[in-house]
């Protein structure tokens, strides 16, 4: 085995972890695809030989390639018809394959990444390599510029955002799948009242039809997320039960073709949350064969 094939196969050995912290920075597996490809091309570039800690170091190197995708895509985004909701991680119902595993392990719901996408990169990138990794902020300075105690307060002000916005979820899978079961039955049966009983009185619900139908859309209370479930009931398609980041949700098909993926986040036995991803384009490029 020549040097380079060596290096290689150090590198695979951290690059599952290394897609985890670029998934939660970016809220895109594409784009944290990408972002692991950069990294390697920079250590393969770099004097390896002299890198005690290659995992420490392969982490605040996909984190400065984050932030730098981050900031682009900052830059790049003007109209509210750019949002979009990050990419879902779907798995079967009866629990997630060793890589999407991997990828949520910490619990990193839909909801949690809605709420990364509203801090400023350089605050993403500190509460996420800190809070979600142990990442010390001596480490972090370095890759946004700041001195050590601006990275700590870059990441307490994200983590107050975080803590004030984000719900505090149902871990329970069998309290998750049920609620989401009654909420699927009543809009079956066309039962309002049943409906709102299964929504928090504030939920909100975010659907991302893509940006050439419309891009995102927020509706909230539980009288118009009702009412909105009981106009498309008819054109839901067959769905499948399915882990979504985790989490008790379901995937819809009609003729075969998956038409959205939805994303429920549940508090106190009630839906707080519901995220619908049901752009055709990035629907397709998902993994959705898996059985129900």
């Amino acid at each position: 085995m020549d040097e380079r094939e060596f290096l290689a196969e150090r590198f695979e050995e951290h690059r599952t972890h290394l897609r985890a912290v670029a998934y939660r920075m970016l809220g895109s597996l594409a784009e944290a695809d990408d972002a692991v490809q950069e990294s390697w091309l920079r250590l393969s570039r770099s004097e390896a030989g002299g890198i005690e800690n290659l995992g420490g170091w392969l982490t605040t190197v996909v984190g400065r390639v984050c932030l730098d995708m981050l900031r682009s895509r900052t830059s790049r985004r003007e109209t509210p018809l750019e949002e979009r909701l990050p990419d879902p991680v779907v798995g079967p119902a009866a629990g997630p394959d060793p890589e999407h595993a991997a990828l949520m392990a910490d619990s990193v719901g839909l909801a949690l990444l809605v709420v990364l996408e509203s801090l400023t990169p350089a605050e993403r990138l500190a509460f996420v390599l800190h809070d979600t990794f142990g990442v010390p902020f001596e480490e972090i300075a370095p890759i946004v510029g700041r001195s050590p105690a601006a990275a700590r307060q870059l990441a307490s002000r994200a983590r107050r955002r975080v803590r004030g916005t984000a719900p505090s979820p149902e871990r329970d899978p069998v309290r998750q799948r049920a609620v989401v079961d009654a909420f699927q039955a009543a809009a079956r049966d066309g039962d309002f009242e049943a409906l709102v009983a299964v929504l928090d009185p504030d939920v909100v619900l975010r659907a991302d039809v893509g940006a050439v139908a419309g891009g995102l859309t927020e509706i909230h209370g539980a009288a118009g997320v009702a009412g909105q479930a009981l106009a498309f009931r008819g054109s839901a398609g067959v769905a499948v039960p399915a882990l979504v980041n985790g989490t008790a949700g379901i995937v819809s098909f009609e003729e075969g073709r998956p038409k959205s993926v939805l994303a429920f986040t549940i508090a106190d036995g009630r839906i707080i949350e519901i995220d619908i991803l049901a752009d055709p384009a990035r629907l397709a490029a998902l993994d959705l064969s898996f059985p129900g």
